[in-house]
């Protein structure tokens, strides 16, 4: 996976915005205002990362050479993810968990707000 692929990916998700809050390299992507991935356009190689589940991130990380605790990010719940070495289905499925974990924390309020889109 590119860095093209992953943008495209992460924009058929609902309630998606994409932006650049830190500075005019990083990359953010966020549902309904609350980050889930990012990505450091001029790193190579291509990096991004991810949220995922603590006990998870501990696992993908002895599994995979290719994903490494969060680079300037909490090491507990995120992941840094060489993406042109991993395998782009387990690409898109850290980035569908990414998101979901974030969602799963919405208030109700937010929650309905997300579903109301189309």
């Amino acid at each position: 996976m590119n860095v093209e692929e992953f943008r495209d990916y992460c924009l058929t998700k609902k309630g998606i915005t994409e932006e650049f809050p830190f500075d005019t390299v990083t990359l953010v992507f966020k549902v309904m205002g609350k980050m889930f991935a990012l990505c450091g356009l001029e790193r190579l190689p291509t990096q991004i990362n991810l949220k995922c589940d603590p006990e998870r991130a501990v696992q993908l990380r002895e599994d995979h050479d290719e994903i490494i605790e969060g680079w300037h990010m909490s090491k507990i719940h995120w992941n840094t993810i060489y993406i042109d070495r991993l395998n782009p289905k387990l690409t898109k499925e850290l980035i569908d968990h990414s998101y979901d974990l974030v969602v799963s924390k919405f208030t109700k309020k937010l929650k309905a707000e997300l579903d109301a889109l189309s």
